[in-house]
């Protein structure tokens, strides 16, 4: 883990306003550290042409690392030793993960669970079967700690490893029937959170949720979910990030099966016992997990980032060429480079101005637009 006063600092980026995954992490590349980074922050984005960003205030970000210390809680870095290989894969990897609990569960090979909250009486008795076959052959099971499937699961997988990770605080107890099943996971399992503790989950945090379990497994297993579920997005997100998709099929006259057998008839591997997940995820490369992630040396799934310190810059005609080009409309950052026939280092520096000026929106698949 870094230092205590780089946390520090790493901790006051990432709280700090437009600092989104992927801009923190070309802020670090290109300047080496946070100190640096939060240095250059105000001459970047008055080259982008925006007002200057709200930097985190130091006080608060000093009274938030000791709630995380009372709590006993340990700080994951993007690019630290501990952090979850397959999670930093991702294009836009939480640049902290807060954990309570056995971190070593996140060494093993992990598998996420997820469904429906309103699930049938035998869905969450598989569901618990599973979690605990799984959990007993050596796997993690990773769950959202929601009701129903998720309850199941991490009930399932309690005595031997299982891995919860929460849209709020992780001092907030949600839902509320929950929390003796979160206090459980917090010493006999692991939880994990990217919001700062005392934040009430809120709708938006839960698409950032499943992003994480999705990206830390090496596939995700649905039982029940409806066709608009969140269950069905984590699968989504999941195939987008190469994994495993399986489902568990159910009657086509219950509509919270609908969901799991579009799945399967869209290609998810059907899962009838735990022999059926353990034989598709043991295929599974082992290297990128065993990896070790640095921020010097892991790939930002972006070979144009650089590494190097000072304050670079772009001239205005090489900003304006790349403004030029940008609309409300998302378009692949490799797109910008291709017709603005500018170096791809140029373009990314010219991306990072904009939005720390809070002119450009980020999305999903490295696509950018300038912000509403």
């Amino acid at each position: 883990m870094a230092g205590s006063q780089e946390a520090f600092d790493r901790l006051r980026l990432i709280r700090s306003e437009n600092i989104g995954p992927v801009t923190y992490r070309h802020l670090i590349r290109r300047f080496g550290s946070a100190a640096r980074a939060l240095k250059a922050i105000p001459d970047l984005a008055a080259r982008g042409g925006g007002r200057l960003p709200r930097i985190a205030d130091a006080a608060q970000v000093e009274t938030e690392m000791k709630r995380i210390h009372t709590l006993d809680a340990r700080l994951l870095f993007f690019g630290d030793r501990g952090y979850p290989a397959l999670l930093a894969d991702l294009g836009n990897a939480p640049p902290l993960l807060l954990g309570l609990g056995r971190l070593e569960l996140l060494q093993r090979p992990m598998v996420a669970m997820v469904g429906a909250r309103n699930a049938s009486a035998a869905a969450c008795r598989f569901a618990y079967k599973l979690a605990n076959n799984l959990a007993e052959a050596g796997i993690s099971v990773v769950s959202g700690l929601a009701k129903g499937i998720d309850t199941a699961a991490h009930q399932g997988s309690l005595g031997s490893g299982t891995i919860a990770v929460i849209a709020g605080g992780l001092d907030i107890f949600y839902p509320p029937e929950n929390e003796h099943i979160q206090r459980a996971i917090a010493e006999r399992g692991l939880l994990l959170a990217e919001q700062p503790p005392g934040t009430e989950p809120r709708a938006r945090h839960f698409p950032y949720r499943n992003r994480i379990i999705a990206g830390l497994a090496r596939g995700t297993v649905v039982i029940e979910a409806a066709p608009r579920s969140g269950s069905l997005i984590t699968a989504r997100l999941a195939a987008e990030a190469g994994r495993q998709v399986m489902a568990v099929p159910g009657s086509p006259l219950d509509p919270r099966s609908r969901g799991c057998n579009l799945l399967i008839r869209e290609g998810a591997t059907l899962v009838q016992s735990v022999d059926d997940i353990l034989e598709l995820i043991c295929h599974f490369d082992d290297r990128a997990e065993n990896a070790h992630c640095s921020d010097e040396s892991k790939a930002d799934g972006d070979s144009s980032i650089i590494a190097e310190t000072g304050t670079p810059a772009t001239d205005r005609s090489e900003r304006a060429q790349v403004l030029e080009l940008l609309s409300i409309t998302p378009v692949p950052v490799d797109e910008l480079v291709r017709q603005s026939d500018l170096s791809p280092s140029v373009v990314q520096l010219a991306l990072l101005e904009l939005e720390l000026a809070g002119r450009l929106a980020r999305h999903a698949g490295a696509r950018v637009s300038l912000a509403e």
